[in-house]
C-alpha cells in the first residue's frame, strides 16, 4: 500500500505506517466529541499534525483554529496572550486586546508544549477549562467562551505530577483523551515517503541514491520528522548534482555517514533513549559553540527546555562536550 497523503489546515500528512494510519483514524473518531485531547510524543514527531487533524474532522472545523506554543511566550506574557487585556492594564497597553481563548470561541485552541506553563497559569487554565468565566487583565467584565482545547507536550506529565511540577487536576482535565504519537524510529515505513516528500518540496528534480535510501532507513532520527525535514532540505541545497548521495546528508553539522557508518553498524532497536538524547544535545551544543538558542533550533526544542536539560546534565558534562 502506497503512502497516504492528506492535508490538515495546510499541513501535509504523508503516512505509510499502520501506526500512523490507526492514529489518524482514532483522531477522526474522537474529533466528533467535545472532549479535551492531550497529545504526547517526542519533539518533532508530528503532534501538531494530529491536533490539526482533530480540528479538521470535528464539528468545529468551520470555526477558528488558534494555536500557541506555551514555551515560546515569556512567562510574564502568557496570561495576557491567553486571556487578553484592557486598555491601560499595564504599561504599553494602549488599546484592548482579546486573548487567544476569545479568538478561538466556538473553535479549537491548540496549546503546544503545555508542560511549560508555570503553576499560577495552570490554576487559571484549569478554571477556564471547567467553564468558569474569567476577566481580561485589567477588566471588569467577565468573559465566557466555548472552546475545545487540544494540548500537546513532549514531557512526561505523569512524572511532573508526581514531583509537583504539574497539577494533577489539570493533567486529568487536559487528558480526557490521550493520544501518543510514536517517534519516527517506531514507524520506519514512514521515513522514505516523508524524505521523498520533503525532497520534492525542495527540488522536484532531485532523487536519492540507493545507498542514501539505506542510510535514511538505518538512522534512528532522534529529532524525528523535524530532523528528517531539515536533513533532506540541507541535502537538496548542498548536493553537487540532482542525485542525493550519502555524503550529501548532514545531521546538524555532522555528516550522517560519519555518525552511522559501517564501523558503527545499525542503531540498536532498543537504544538507551535518555543517553541518546543527552549525547545528541551535548553534541549539537558543542557544534554551535555553546549558542543555546541556535542549538535549540537545530534540536527542534524550546530554549527553556534546553536550559532545563542542561541543568540536569550539570556543568562538567557540558564542559566536556566542548572539549571532545
Amino acid at each position: 500500500m502506497g503512502p497516504q497523503v492528506k492535508t490538515y489546515l495546510g499541513m501535509p500528512a504523508v503516512v505509510s505506517s499502520a501506526a500512523m494510519r490507526q492514529l489518524l483514524e482514532l483522531a477522526e473518531r474522537i474529533a466528533q466529541t467535545n472532549a479535551a485531547v492531550l497529545i504526547t510524543g517526542e519533539s518533532g514527531c508530528g503532534k501538531e499534525l494530529i491536533a490539526r487533524a482533530v480540528h479538521h474532522y470535528s464539528l468545529r472545523c468551520a470555526k477558528p483554529w488558534v494555536d500557541v506554543s506555551c514555551a515560546a511566550l515569556p512567562e510574564h506574557l502568557v496570561e495576557s496572550e491567553l486571556f487578553g487585556y484592557e486598555k491601560g492594564a499595564f504599561s504599553g497597553a494602549d488599546s484592548a486586546k482579546p486573548g487567544l481563548f476569545e479568538l478561538a470561541h466556538q473553535g479549537t485552541l491548540f496549546l503546544d508544549e503545555v508542560g511549560e506553563l508555570e503553576p499560577r497559569m495552570q490554576v487559571k487554565l484549569l478554571r477556564v477549562l471547567d467553564g468558569v468565566a474569567y476577566y481580561r487583565l485589567g477588566g471588569v467584565r467577565k468573559v465566557s467562551v466555548d472552546v475545545r482545547v487540544v494540548a500537546a507536550t513532549n514531557q512526561d506529565l505523569e512524572r511532573m505530577v508526581r514531583t509537583g511540577e504539574f497539577r494533577s487536576d489539570l493533567y486529568h482535565r487536559l487528558g480526557q483523551i490521550c493520544l501518543r504519537v510514536p517517534p519516527l524510529r517506531e514507524r520506519p515505513e514512514d521515513i522514505i515517503p516523508l524524505a521523498e516528500h520533503f525532497l520534492k518540496q525542495s527540488n522536484p528534480r532531485s532523487f536519492f541514491s540507493g545507498d542514501t535510501l539505506q542510510t535514511l532507513r538505518r538512522y534512528a532520527w532522534p529529532g524525528n520528522v523535524r530532523e528528517l525535514r531539515n536533513v533532506v532540505t540541507k541535502a537538496a541545497v548542498l548536493a553537487r548534482d540532482l542525485e542525493i548521495r550519502g555524503d550529501d546528508m548532514l545531521l546538524g553539522q555532522v555528516r550522517v555517514e560519519r555518525e552511522f557508518g559501517e564501523s558503527h553498524g545499525a542503531p540498536s532497536t532498543s537504544p538507551n533513549l535518555d543517553g541518546m538524547e543527552k549525547n545528541t544535545i551535548l553534541k549539537v551544543l558543542a557544534q554551535t559553540n555553546g549558542h543555546q538558542q541556535r542549538a535549540a533550533e537545530l534540536l527542534g526544542i524550546s530554549r527553556r527546555t534546553l536550559s532545563r536539560k542542561l541543568k540536569l546534565y550539570g556543568r562538567e558534562a557540558v564542559r566536556q562536550s566542548y572539549a571532545s
